[in-house]
């Protein structure tokens, strides 16, 4: 394979409720998946074509469990990447050059039927993780927005984290509260919805732990 790292900062977001039944090996809060996610490279490789800098983003959808496939993506990159780097990106994203089921690429590929014809958009993104803050934006696309959990009573910050031994997209992660809506092939509406953020550190073998 060839080898290919990549380590920054991810928000994803979906349309069920606080904590994600996906993480816990559950079914979907409403039966489907509906989902958005975005990452900053700070540093990244695809053999030796450098990735530093660059963002990725991604919409998807599964008409049931994600586990049940027939899914739809709808992959976007960063607008400033050169064609050799949109290649290496979407090349990580579809699942290439990983051990099977690795990473949450692999696995997101097998589940997934259609692939819309990739995206090449400036990607607005901003996230903190340890206070489980952040944003992402792509004009006529999709608009994003995480913020911390809050107690239904007192409004009080209510911060939660995760931590997945055996996991193939993170190691721990904040959990956050979810706002995204987007256009064209994959459609969302979420609402106050799950959302986490994590510093990732991925290859081709899967996390780095």
């Amino acid at each position: 394979m060839i080898d290919w790292m990549i380590r920054g900062p991810e928000i994803a977001t979906c349309n069920c409720d606080y904590g994600c039944p996906c993480q816990f090996n559950a079914l979907p809060t409403n039966g489907d998946c509906r989902a958005a996610v975005a990452m900053r490279i700070d540093k990244g490789h695809f053999g030796d074509i450098k990735l530093d800098g660059l963002h990725w983003a991604a919409l998807a959808a599964w008409p049931g469990a994600i586990h049940e496939g027939k899914g739809e993506i709808q992959p976007i990159v960063d607008a400033r990447a050169s064609e050799k780097q949109r290649d290496a990106i979407l090349a990580i994203l579809s699942g290439q050059e990983t051990e099977p089921f690795a990473t949450i690429f692999s696995v997101f590929a097998a589940m997934i039927d259609t692939v819309h014809p990739p995206m090449f958009k400036e990607i607005a993104f901003d996230a903190d993780v340890q206070n489980a803050t952040g944003n992402f934006r792509i004009d006529g696309v999709v608009d994003g927005k995480v913020t911390p959990i809050r107690n239904p009573v007192t409004n009080a910050v209510h911060h939660a984290k995760v931590v997945l031994r055996t996991g193939f997209e993170y190691t721990e992660a904040e959990y956050a509260s979810g706002d995204v809506t987007s256009q064209g092939a994959i459609v969302l509406a979420n609402h106050g919805k799950h959302a986490h953020l994590a510093n990732l550190h991925l290859t081709g073998a899967g996390p780095v732990r």
